[in-house]
C-alpha cells in the first residue's frame, strides 16, 4: 500500500516502537527512510556556564544522532530491509517542519512517528513533536504510542 515511509527517530524506546510498526508496514515492499533531526544547542549566557565547550556539545549531539540512525538501520537490516538514513539540521526551524519538509522532498507516502502520550503539565512543558507533525504534515501520519511506565 505505502511505497515510501519516513520514520523520524530519536533513539528512544518510543521511536523504536514506531520503527517496528514501519517495518511491518513496509513488509519488504516499501522504501524506508530514517531521519534524525539535530536541534541547535544554544549557549547559556549565565555565570558558571562559561566553561562548557559548546562546539564539543554540538558534536556530541551529532554523534548521538549518527548512533541512533545506525542502530535503527541495523534493526531494519535484521528483517531484510535496507533503510536510507539522514541526519537533518533544524537550523532554527521547528523539528516538525523539518520532518514535513523531509517527507515532501523525499516524496513520502506516510510518516510513522512515535508519541510519548504526554498530557497535562508535562505536555505543556515538553511539547510534542509528534503532535506538531500531525497538525502540519503534508502527508498522512501514523502515530505509534510509546509504552506506558
Amino acid at each position: 500500500m505505502y511505497q515510501r515511509i519516513l520514520v523520524p527517530i530519536d533513539g528512544s524506546p518510543t521511536s523504536e516502537r514506531a520503527l517496528q510498526e514501519a517495518l511491518k508496514l513496509a513488509a519488504g515492499k516499501a522504501q524506508l527512510r530514517l531521519v534524525y533531526v539535530l536541534e541547535e544547542v544554544y549557549p547559556l549566557d549565565a555565570e558558571g556556564y562559561a566553561f562548557i565547550d559548546h562546539a564539543a556539545l554540538q558534536e556530541a549531539v551529532r554523534k548521538t544522532g549518527e548512533r541512533a540512525l545506525a542502530q535503527a538501520a541495523k534493526t531494519a537490516g535484521r528483517v531484510g530491509i535496507t533503510a536510507e538514513t539522514a541526519l537533518l539540521e533544524a537550523a532554527g526551524e521547528r523539528v516538525a517542519s523539518v520532518i514535513d519538509d523531509a517527507a515532501l522532498n523525499w516524496q513520502a507516502d506516510l510518516i510513522v512517528i512515535g508519541t510519548h502520550g504526554r498530557s497535562g503539565l508535562s505536555r505543556l512543558l515538553l511539547g510534542s513533536v509528534a503532535e506538531d507533525v500531525v497538525r502540519g504534515a503534508s502527508v498522512p501520519v501514523l502515530l505509534v504510542r510509546g509504552v506506558s511506565s
